[in-house]
């Protein structure tokens, strides 16, 4: 009986030993004899302990946030730079058996691909265009990284830090294009007050009338002021042209 029992004992702990329960985020990548064999889960598996080897990966999105990075912008201003990446694993084989250390390896090509694509952008590139350069980083990481089975969904700059000479530079440089827009739109301003003068102007001069209603308006609009102490004499217009005569008579 015993010789039965002993033999039985081995094979159930043998095969509690085989067990293995990969979540729905998980999957294993197994080894025979150190070839790869394949990738099994999620669920419930069997790995035999000794010829068998499971590596689990993670297939969730991984948050990888890249240090801050010296970055020469190219004139020739030096800036901090960190950035955040989403990465994931589409391929579980590749991403074991292509690289060592698949996490480590993305995030030293992040770093890498940080530093080399802000290097070709000036500095007014990197604060107005960030969308853009966010692109760029995620498509450069995306292809490399794919022959890891690695997907770069993806790339966030964080924080581009300047030092104090630099903003200072740059708040003077925003104060001189406030002022130069402020005069510019003073000068419309300017040009089209002339304009809607010289068309008032030769339409009254087609009509001498008008001028006489303009003159009456003013008068009642300075009369209508509160407090106004002034008194108003209304003399014909033509009176001018008698004194104008007079004036050539004498002569």
């Amino acid at each position: 009986m015993i010789a039965y029992l002993v033999p039985l004992a081995l094979v159930l702990g043998l095969l509690v030993m085989s067990i293995r329960i990969l979540p729905e985020y998980e999957r294993g990548v197994i080894f025979f004899l150190g070839r790869f064999q394949g990738v099994k889960g999620p669920g419930l598996i069997i790995v035999i302990p000794g010829i068998q080897q499971m590596v689990r990966v993670d297939l969730r999105i991984i948050t990888l946030d890249v240090p801050s990075q010296d970055v020469i912008s190219q004139d020739n201003v030096t800036v901090r730079v960190n950035a955040v990446l989403y990465f994931r694993v589409m391929e579980p084989a590749k991403a074991i058996i292509q690289v060592e250390d698949y996490y480590a390896a993305t995030s030293q090509l992040a770093q890498t691909t940080l530093r080399s694509v802000l290097g070709k952008h000036d500095l007014d590139e990197m604060l107005s265009e960030r969308d853009k350069l966010n692109q760029d980083i995620q498509e450069i990481l995306d292809k490399q990284t794919d022959s890891w089975g690695i997907k770069v969904t993806n790339v966030e700059i964080k924080h581009v830090d300047l030092n104090e000479s630099m903003i200072r530079a740059i708040a003077r440089q925003a104060e001189a294009e406030r002022e130069r827009r402020a005069k510019v739109i003073h000068a419309e301003g300017e040009l089209q007050a002339a304009e809607k003068l010289s068309e008032a102007a030769e339409i009254i001069g087609r009509q001498p009338a008008a001028l006489q209603l303009r003159y009456l308006q003013t008068m009642s609009d300075m009369s209508t002021k509160t407090g106004s102490s002034t008194v108003f004499f209304p003399l014909p217009m033509e009176l001018g042209d008698i004194f104008k005569a007079l004036q050539k008579g004498a002569k």
